[in-house]
């Protein structure tokens, strides 16, 4: 029986941030800490003529004013094609051209407003459409000598950062043989994470040569990897503390203002330097979530089967390829959505344009492929005379399928179907109209929608977790994980883990929330899903060696074997003779005889995980194994739309994940909860607007909305428990899900309620008008 796992235990990191004790990067001051603003651009797409510091350097207070000519190299994540601060050309609006550091941040603002740029304004690219366009301006001309990893394929003379292809079986026939066919076009603006906290680091470079950086990080060891590569630092010298973050949800998942900082810092002799952005500045001059255009084409037969799917994903990337290249991947990868497809063509491109540069967003791509494969399942659906949901039931994906990429999925694969049942049982799918559709009084009408979801984790092949357990002279436990705390509750699904492997109280185990770089144990990154899956496998073979020199320490005192010992309630006694044993205060540091001998020392338990048989994909068929586990859901909405105005309120929301075991299902369910609602802010009020000139129109929180408290629906939340049997516990990732299938229900609802396809996001008030009267654009 369970002790821990699976218990609605309260989180260990609330305390701090309810209180208001947590600490952030913004909250960290000490003597000689200077400060950094930033001068950003009014233009999207810009010829810089000259840079005017002349007066700012009069200012009392300013060390040092840079350009992008002080830094003559391009940094990035996978694909190096960004200048610390923008050099000869801007390539979106609010693009940071120039820093100032000063010794305090009012003197960095007064001596900010007084530079003066000049620009030659030049035409922006709006879309990714208008980017592949021959006569289209080529934003990067020097696309072909940028560093690159090997999976990023960029295309020289072209806007095209990443193109990555799947083709399984024989896609012409399918649609030759396809008693129907339909296609459907799906796009959304990119828009913001909208997190609570501004992204912000501070870098300082130590006399001995040593860099400090301390930054609002989910990717603290991609961080120190990436500063060591493009700076040619050792990465034994870089140390990167990541502190509590307000908010990630991806925005802050590679290196963004860590590496200027350093510069800044380097600039004025290693003096430490803090650089935060301003809320305006986080929202548009950071890179937010990615843009889409897409179109995509489904051949069926007369009773619904699928029998083949093309798929054309145009990304946008904005002006820089950062996470951009890998999200267009990871579609790719996943592109069918959730169903056995037999024939699969699919062309995902990540392309530049003039927009903010687009980085990780949760579900990473799979909110994107999901809205526009679930739209074209419900014109399917319609077109072929079938309930929406029993489509679904006939092409759910299940094990013994395979994947777009030919990866076939084993006994570990969730029960789609259960969670499609049980999705529509909790919206009241049969509950009386066979249209999903009401009319209420006036001019009001109800609908119902529906989606499906998969994921797997998109990341490398080597991807990794470690923990390491130490223990102190009360016999309670000090647990560090590579992972940082975003708001996921890892931290306490790591004391749960611990509490249930060791069989000891959770409050005797301590888990250390700050990362540092120098002491932690290495992590790929706290992204995709993927950390508490990773990370409690390493916690689990930690506290396995743990357990054996406990018992190899206590069985010296107690005269017995290894393997006769047992551990419980803070004791190791023989095994059905609890009277004979040690409290484990008395072993963990070594076991002390009354004569003053020791034997044993101190217990220090160590675990390690990296991903197995992964494999990366053909660069022309896509196929290969490059998915550690698929997490597979269904998720619904019920809408009312005032049809005078387009108004829209969402009523209900319900979601069934599969997710093996809940290792904390309260916390299970206030992740999805949470997921449902950025997933409607992301489907019916937030993206970026933009005027002919490419700037963005809607550039703070007074026109980029986010949903308000008292906006939620009803949460209908559901789990289906099919075990991960390589999993921790049999659990498997969840952190993202709750988000991916919601605007495609969104959209679905909206759809039928009024009568008319809707297939742009977001789907505010003016759009569903609009695609009432036929006008949509």
């Amino acid at each position: 029986m369970l002790r821990s796992v699976g218990k609605s235990v309260a989180r260990i990191e609330s305390a701090e941030k309810v209180t208001g004790k947590a600490r952030y990067v913004n909250d960290i001051y000490f003597p000689g800490l200077l400060s950094a603003v930033l001068v950003s651009s009014p233009h999207a797409h810009a010829r810089i003529l000259s840079v005017d510091t002349s007066k700012a350097r009069d200012v009392s207070g300013v060390l040092a004013i840079l350009t992008g000519e002080d830094f003559p190299y391009n940094l990035g994540l996978y694909l190096g094609d960004k200048p610390p601060l923008a050099r000869d050309i801007v390539r979106h609006h609010h693009e940071p051209v120039a820093a100032v550091v000063a010794e305090n941040e009012a003197a960095a603002r007064k001596a900010a407003e007084l530079i003066k740029v000049s620009y030659e304004p030049l035409e922006a690219v709006l879309n990714p459409k208008e980017a592949l366009r021959p006569d289209a301006a080529i934003l990067h001309e020097m696309l072909g000598s940028y560093r690159h990893i090997s999976a990023v394929r960029p295309e020289p003379g072209t806007n095209v950062a990443n193109r990555t292809k799947i083709r399984k079986g024989d896609i012409e026939k399918a649609f030759k043989e396809a008693d129907v066919a339909v296609e459907v076009e799906v796009s959304f603006p990119p828009g913001d994470h909208g997190a609570m906290e501004p992204r912000g680091s501070i870098a300082e470079i130590r006399p001995d040569g040593s860099v400090v950086i301390i930054s609002s990080t989910q990717a603290p060891f991609v961080v120190r990897s990436l500063l060591s590569i493009y700076f040619g630092i050792p990465a034994g010298k870089i140390a990167v503390i990541a502190p509590y973050i307000g908010g990630g949800f991806g925005g802050k998942a590679g290196i963004q203002l860590e590496g200027l900082a350093y510069l800044l810092s380097r600039a004025v002799g290693g003096r430490p330097v803090k650089l935060v952005n301003d809320r305006e500045q986080d929202l548009t001059g950071s890179p937010g979530h990615i843009g889409l255009e897409s179109t995509v084409k489904i051949a069926a037969m007369s009773d619904g089967r699928i029998i083949g799917m093309d798929l054309l994903y145009l990304f946008d990337s904005g002006a820089y390829a950062d996470y951009a290249v890998n999200i267009s991947r990871a579609a790719a990868i996943s592109c069918t959505g959730p169903y056995k497809v037999d024939n699969v063509r699919c062309d995902s491109l990540c392309v530049y344009t003039n927009h903010p540069f687009a980085t990780a967003y949760r579900g990473f791509g799979h909110i994107e492929l999901a809205t526009a494969v679930e739209r074209a399942m419900d014109v399917l659906a319609d077109r072929i005379g079938m309930d929406p949901v029993e489509l679904r039931l006939k092409n759910a994906i299940r094990a013994g399928d395979t994947t777009p990429t030919g990866s076939l999925l084993d006994s570990n694969t969730g029960d789609l179907k259960a969670c499609i049942r049980r999705t529509a049982e909790m919206i009241g799918w049969y509950s009386g109209n066979e249209e999903r559709f009401e009319r209420l009084s006036g001019e009001k009408v109800r609908a119902k929608g529906i989606a499906c979801l998969w994921k797997a984790p998109a990341m490398p092949t080597n991807a990794d977790g470690g923990a390491i357990i130490t223990f102190n002279e009360d016999g309670s436990a000090n647990v560090m994980v590579g992972a940082v705390e975003i708001g996921s509750g890892v931290m306490t699904a790591v004391t749960q883990i611990v509490a249930e492997k060791l069989k000891i109280d959770p409050d005797k185990i301590h888990v250390v929330t700050e990362l540092d770089t120098r002491r932690h144990p290495h992590d790929w990154a706290t992204a995709a899903s993927r950390s508490t899956f990773m990370v409690g496998r390493a916690v689990i073979e930690a506290c396995d060696d743990v357990i054996n020199q406990i018992k190899l320490t206590a069985s010296q005192v107690l005269h017995c074997m290894p393997q006769e010992l047992e551990m419980e309630d803070g004791r190791v006694f023989i095994v059905g003779e609890p009277e004979i044993g040690l409290d484990l205060s008395s072993v963990v540091l070594g076991y002390t005889y009354e004569n003053g001998h020791a034997v044993g020392g101190q217990v220090i338990g160590r675990g390690r995980y990296i991903s197995k048989r992964l494999t990366d994909i053909d660069p022309e068929t896509g196929e290969g194994h490059p998915a550690l586990e698929w997490t597979l859901g269904a998720q619904a909405v019920e809408v009312e739309i005032n049809l005078l105005d387009g108004s829209l309120k969402v009523i209900k929301a319900a979601s069934t994940i599969d997710v093996g075991r809940t290792i904390n299902p309260l916390i299970a369910r206030g992740q999805v909860a949470g997921a449902i609602q950025m997933a409607l802010g992301f489907a019916t009020t937030e993206g970026f607007s933009f005027n002919s000139r490419g700037q963005i129109i809607n550039d703070s929180l007074r026109g980029y909305k986010l949903p308000r408290f008292g906006q939620d629906p009803e949460y209908l939340i559901d789990f289906v428990e099919t075990p991960q049997r390589d999993g921790p516990y049999n659990m498997r990732g969840m952190g993202e899900q709750g988000i991916i299938a919601i605007p495609a229900a969104l959209a679905n609802a909206v759809s039928r309620a009024i009568g008319k396809p809707v297939n742009i996001l977001p789907i505010t008030a003016e759009r569903i008008w609009q695609a009432m009267r036929g006008q949509e654009r």
